[in-house]
């Protein structure tokens, strides 16, 4: 921790961020004096005030900490989400206080650390969360930077100690490429973020150069198929280690895994989906190759719970499911719908999807368009902009023309939970990684009866 030993005071603009605020937990942990801005309060920032963080929703100067405005050895953390004009971070920058990036601050504790890192567009939360549940239920001291809240640990943070750091690897903005990763894994290499690199051929390249960060007595995971060079993970091929033998039995997967010392019997996952399947190889890979007892890793992979709003089951009942998942890409609203397909065969599913950021509807509507067309009907919010400002003719309306499916509509968030129960289905999967998240409760308690 010695790169920050001397900061009392520290700041976070953003600090709802999943992977700030993690930060900011940690920060916390070590003494130092921890607050921070966000436009509004969340589930999360008041897990925060409830850690004794304080964070405020005001973007004015003057109601800033006054620790902060008097101590000009602040460190001030932002996140590259927030806008230019915000007038604390002008603020800052013009009284000259040490101001780092999220990306920056956690590749400077990395580098202190033997690190396992995990990339890739899909799977890194869950894989990294995991990977840091294997290496603490069989016995390691690490501590974990998570992108989503790991539901064995109830956080995004986990210290247990200084054996070792599990992070997970963010593409956005490049910021992977602060990290020194010791073992680093990279399970997907899709087109995303085209707001930043402009098109899939940089993405491949900015992973490419991730890839190279592993030195020469390092390992690199990835899975079967990219074009990179280390250890490849597979599903029922030819990887170097894969999941064989596989049977599906009380809605979880049961399957052996070979590696290229042998084959190890008897492992059970109870995430559902082929995806989150081969996340549990590569987190196995990662943590055998740590030094992580095979024979603890079977019991410890059984008793993992998986990460909020990855597929989270929120009722779970014979003719009534209700299902939370953080999916903001094609290819992940493609394999939350093979997961609902392999676990609830036959019923009837209806997809409620709220897009995130208008760049990545644009760049991707055809691709949105097939596969919310794979379920039985839609409901479709309007698109939840984050960090950015309107694009012409790039709206919900837009898109939901391109859905091939006759069952679709467009519902504002107000009406959302009653338009659900009026729909009667099975099955209700809720898609995004906006602020639907904090509608699921409400869906929840209406549709089961609850006041």
């Amino acid at each position: 921790m010695s790169h920050y030993e001397h900061i009392k005071n520290i700041y976070f603009i953003g600090i709802g961020g999943i992977g700030m605020s993690a930060l900011a937990r940690y920060f916390n942990a070590e003494g130092k004096n921890v607050s921070g801005y966000d436009r509004t309060a969340t589930e999360l920032t008041r897990k925060l005030e409830a850690e004794g963080i304080e964070v405020i929703t005001s973007d004015k100067v003057e109601d800033l900490p006054l620790e902060i405005l008097e101590d000009r050895e602040s460190l001030i953390v932002y996140t590259p989400a927030i806008p230019q004009e915000h007038p604390q971070y002008l603020h800052f920058t013009a009284d000259s206080y040490t101001m780092e990036k999220r990306s920056v601050v956690l590749g400077n504790l990395t580098k202190g650390h033997f690190t396992l890192a995990v990339a890739g567009t899909h799977g890194k939360t869950t894989t990294s969360s995991m990977l840091a549940h294997l290496l603490k239920a069989s016995g390691s001291k690490i501590t974990a930077f998570l992108g989503g809240i790991a539901e064995n640990f109830n956080s995004n943070l986990l210290l247990d100690g200084n054996e070792a750091m599990v992070v997970e690897a963010d593409e956005f903005d490049r910021s992977f490429l602060r990290l020194a990763p010791n073992i680093a894994a990279i399970t997907s290499m899709d087109a995303d973020h085209l707001d930043i690199y402009g098109d899939d051929n940089t993405i491949k390249a900015s992973f490419k150069e991730f890839a190279s960060l592993v030195p020469e007595d390092g390992k690199l995971f990835y899975a079967n198929g990219l074009p990179l060079d280390g250890i490849s993970i597979g599903i029922d091929d030819d990887a170097d280690i894969a999941a064989v033998n596989i049977s599906v039995k009380n809605g979880s997967y049961h399957f052996d895994l070979k590696t290229q010392k042998g084959t190890y019997n008897g492992f059970e996952l109870s995430l559902p989906g082929k995806h989150n399947l081969q996340n549990a190889v590569t987190a196995l890979a990662m943590a055998m190759e740590f030094g992580a007892p095979p024979e603890l890793l079977a019991g410890a992979l059984a008793s993992f719970k998986g990460v909020h709003r990855r597929f989270s089951y929120r009722i779970k009942m014979e003719d009534l499911v209700l299902i939370d998942d953080y999916a903001h890409h094609p290819a992940e609203i493609a394999a939350v719908h093979q997961a609902v397909s392999e676990m609830h065969p036959g019923k009837r599913v209806l997809a409620v999807f709220q897009p995130h950021l208008f760049s990545r509807t644009k760049d991707f509507a055809e691709g949105f368009a097939e596969s919310l067309s794979l379920f039985d009907e839609l409901l479709l919010l309007d698109i939840y902009p984050a960090r950015e400002k309107p694009i012409d003719g790039v709206t919900s309306e837009w898109l939901l023309k391109l859905v091939k499916n006759d069952k679709k509509q467009l519902v504002q968030k107000e009406q959302l939970s009653a338009v659900i129960k009026s729909k009667n289905a099975e099955v209700v999967v809720l898609m995004g990684a906006g602020d639907i998240g904090e509608e699921v409760e409400k869906i929840r308690k209406n549709l089961t009866g609850e006041n």
